[in-house]
């Protein structure tokens, strides 16, 4: 597509056409959810191709508003296709030259998957799809509820290796978040050069294997230590699986889909405590390790029956075997180039630095989620304060007091289709036939309120203890809510923003927000203690009251601000030349059609068999 030169700047470039291919190939061919069904522009009787079905409606009443998310959750990034950065830089191109030049590979031997085609995971059998989806959706649960469950066990922690203050044994819960920061730019980029099955079951086995050392320890500092580790390999999950679920879900379902499978995962952070509660008050502190070998052992059985679903891999394989089967070296999939590892590790380090720091939309994201997300981890040292030594509740049932967060989160999700209709009430855009992207900021704006209300009434209502417990923990429901949906729809739009950057966007802003949630967790003891829980939780919920402009904002303002960013022009001007490619495209189909160039189902001098 493009071979950038350095602007001045020396963080973007223009486009310069490098390949003669690439005009046969619009970006959503090679990009997005379309990958698994894309074909050539035009149907090619007797080529490897058929007439591409589109999954992007344009015009329709009831669009899909998650589609932005969804695409960044599946597109290869821009290194996998063979995307090169420079120090300082976000360039890239698009030269697909690893198995030999453009000349020598013609458009009629391009493997893809055909409509009908079985080896596509959307053409899977339905059980089988839905097995998937629960696989990964247990196993992503499994790392997630890691992160909380050791909560619980920080008294028995403090008593077994006689330390007085909570604060050191905390670190436990920052450094599990430091990992999933760490593997989600290091470890789950893997992917896209093995596959997702290999990574997911390569990193299961490492994070199983790691659970082991911390159910042993014999001092804190092990555990501390050996938890970034394991959190790292266990990042895999919570970065690839909803990709597996947009693989093998097909379009009109695929909200639905992404909401099944998020219940799981959502609720880790919150069944943490419930479940690593009771454990730890029956069983012990150690025991919270070993039930997290169990789980993670028995996810990591079942990812064995797990196919690979990612497409660009199944492509690569798949002209790989006909190139042998056929003897033939002219079959080729647009995937082939693939990058090195070191410098898929090198861009997955840069890139979202570089725009987290230079692009003013994600400085105001990346903040807000962040502060949201630390807050609710923060409940999670909050909560056991409020309820085991001011209410003298047991840890089992002090976990329990969860529950409102957990209802909260799951009213969020079920009521997608409620958000879908506010989304899908504004007015339409004109070109795409789908509701603008600030109308996602309706929903956040409703996240963004119910938050600190959440907050705010249980911080004035969790004491003095003649209130009633049952107060408190109902407005965890309203405060769950606000979670899920700030969450979910913040880096919708932030995906919706970047498009091919999305990849990067994302990464940057879970790097932030796992740092927050690390570190604020160490601040709580010693908060609530010296400011009391009402006025610590007014402190924070106030602190979420002043972050309530911004969707505000992004609503009313957003195509301004996002018109003036710097990557959003750039991708704009290359949507511009890729829309030029294809009218090109089409008309020289249409002229090879017109002098008869398809005939009877085969090309004219052609050597191109039937479709694949």
């Amino acid at each position: 597509m493009a071979n950038p030169g350095a602007e001045k700047d020396g963080h973007f470039s223009k486009d310069v056409e490098t390949s003669t291919t690439e005009e046969e190939h619009p970006e959503e061919e090679r990009h997005g959810r379309g990958t698994l069904f894309s074909q050539s522009p035009a149907k090619r009787p007797g080529s490897m191709h058929s007439q591409a079905n589109s999954t992007h409606s344009t015009s329709t009443d009831d669009s899909d508003p998650l589609e932005p998310l969804e695409q960044a959750f599946s597109s290869p990034s821009q290194v996998g296709a063979n995307q090169h950065a420079t120090e300082g830089s976000l360039s890239h191109s698009h030269t697909r030259t690893s198995i030999g030049s453009a000349a020598s590979r013609p458009p009629d031997f391009e493997v893809v998957f055909s409509p009908d085609d079985p080896e596509n995971p959307r053409n899977w059998p339905f059980w089988y799809r839905s097995w998937i989806t629960f696989v990964v959706s247990f196993s992503t649960w499994v790392v997630i509820l890691y992160s909380t469950s050791y909560v619980s066990s920080i008294p028995g922690l403090m008593v077994e290796f006689d330390i007085d203050n909570s604060t050191v044994v905390t670190l436990g819960v920052t450094t599990y978040l430091f990992g999933l920061a760490a593997g989600s730019l290091i470890v789950a980029p893997m992917s896209e050069l093995y596959g997702r099955n290999a990574v997911y079951l390569a990193c299961m086995a490492a994070f199983t294997l790691l659970v082991i050392p911390c159910a042993l320890a014999t001092s804190l500092a092990e555990i501390i230590v050996v938890r970034f580790f394991g959190a790292m390999f266990g990042a895999a999950m919570i970065s690839n699986s909803p990709g597996t679920v947009v693989d093998i879900a097909h379009p009109e379902y695929l909200a639905l889909c992404l909401s099944l499978w998020s219940i799981a995962p959502l609720n880790g952070p919150v069944t943490g405590p419930v479940i690593g509660g009771f454990v730890y008050q029956y069983l012990g502190w150690r025991w919270e390790a070993w039930l997290a070998l169990i789980l993670a052992g028995a996810s990591l059985v079942i990812l064995v029956t797990v196919k690979e679903t990612y497409a660009p891999v199944l492509l690569q394989r798949k002209a790989a075997r006909l190139r042998k089967e056929m003897d033939d070296g002219r079959y080729w999939s647009r995937y082939d180039d693939k990058t090195s590892t070191v410098e898929l590790i090198k861009i997955n380090l840069t890139r979202p630095f570089v725009l987290a720091l230079t692009e003013p939309i994600l400085w105001f994201f990346n903040v807000w989620i962040s502060i949201i997300y630390g807050i609710l981890y923060l409940c999670f040292v909050a909560y056991p304060i409020v309820f085991v030594e001011n209410r003298g509740w047991s840890p089992g049932l002090s976990g329990l007091s969860f529950a409102g967060i957990g209802i909260g989160t799951l009213i969020a999700i079920g009521l997608e289709p409620l958000w879908r209709h506010i989304i899908n009430s504004h007015e339409k855009d004109p070109v795409t036939g789908r509701a603008p992207l600030e109308a996602t900021a309706a929903v956040m704006i409703i996240g963004a309120i119910l938050t600190p209300i959440g907050q705010l009434v249980f911080s004035w209502t969790c004491l003095p203890v003649s209130i009633h417990w049952a107060i408190p923990i109902a407005f965890g429901i309203p405060f769950g809510m606000g979670n899920t949906m700030c969450f979910i729809y913040s880096q919708n739009y932030l995906a919706g923003s970047y498009g091919r950057y999305a990849a990067s966007a994302l990464a940057g802003n879970a790097v932030m927000r796992s740092a927050f949630g690390g570190v604020l967790p160490l601040a709580g003891p010693a908060m609530y203690r010296a400011m009391t829980p009402q006025w610590a939780g007014t402190f924070l919920g106030l602190l979420e009251v002043c972050l309530v402009p911004i969707p505000f904002v992004f609503y009313k303002y957003g195509e301004r601000i996002r018109a003036k960013s710097r990557v959003i022009r750039l991708m704009r001007e290359e949507q511009e030349k890729d829309d030029g490619r294809r009218a090109r495209q089409a008309d020289r189909v249409a002229r090879r059609e017109e002098k008869g160039g398809v005939v009877d189902g085969g090309l004219l001098g052609g050597g191109g068999g039937g479709e694949v």
